[in-house]
């Protein structure tokens, strides 16, 4: 009982990080602005854990590798956590089970990013009905954007309403099943 109070604990706290590192890693990578309630959010909720890194690991071809590795890392010690608890290591040496839990890390951070983008195109579609002018529709429309054009070339509006949003949500649900 006290193992499941801690993995939840550690899985709540893992994944808000996890949530604003890769929102802060995707925010910088799509170019869009801090400058909004997201932005602010994501960076004061970040920056104790991202500016120390930046000095040690320098981005990559534009790519916050300040934010992103710390997500990687916090998946990795949830997973690290959810094999300890279950029992699984006694089986195998620490040693066999390390290419395992770091591969598992990488698909559980791909995972996230998933999850992440879902939630963004939901935010955007019920933006889009109910506050098209609010403060968040246009950072969550930049954030979301370089998934729905692509889309919305093959998908043209049916009347007033886009359809891109609903066939991204499918696309990116199947990409989790593979996951």
């Amino acid at each position: 009982m006290a193992g499941q109070a801690v993995l939840f604990l550690l899985q709540v706290v893992t994944g808000v990080l996890s949530v604003a590192l890769l929102l802060r890693f995707y925010m910088q990578a799509f170019r869009v602005s801090f400058n909004n309630q997201v932005g602010t959010f994501v960076v004061d909720l970040t920056n104790w854990l991202v500016k120390p890194l930046r000095k040690a690991l320098p981005g990559l071809w534009g790519l916050d590798l300040a934010s992103l590795l710390p997500a990687y890392l916090l998946q990795l010690v949830l997973v690290v956590a959810v094999v300890s608890l279950q029992g699984g290591s006694e089986a195998r040496s620490a040693l066999d089970l390390l290419p395992i839990l770091l591969w598992q890390g990488v698909l559980a951070t791909l995972r996230m990013s998933i999850y992440l983008l879902i939630g963004a195109l939901l935010v955007q579609a019920v933006l889009s009905w109910v506050s098209p002018y609010s403060p968040l529709s246009q950072p969550v429309g930049q954030l979301t954007r370089p998934f729905l054009e692509p889309i919305q070339r093959f998908v043209p509006r049916i009347g007033v309403v886009d359809l891109s949003p609903l066939i991204a949500i499918v696309l990116a649900q199947l990409v989790l099943m593979f996951l």
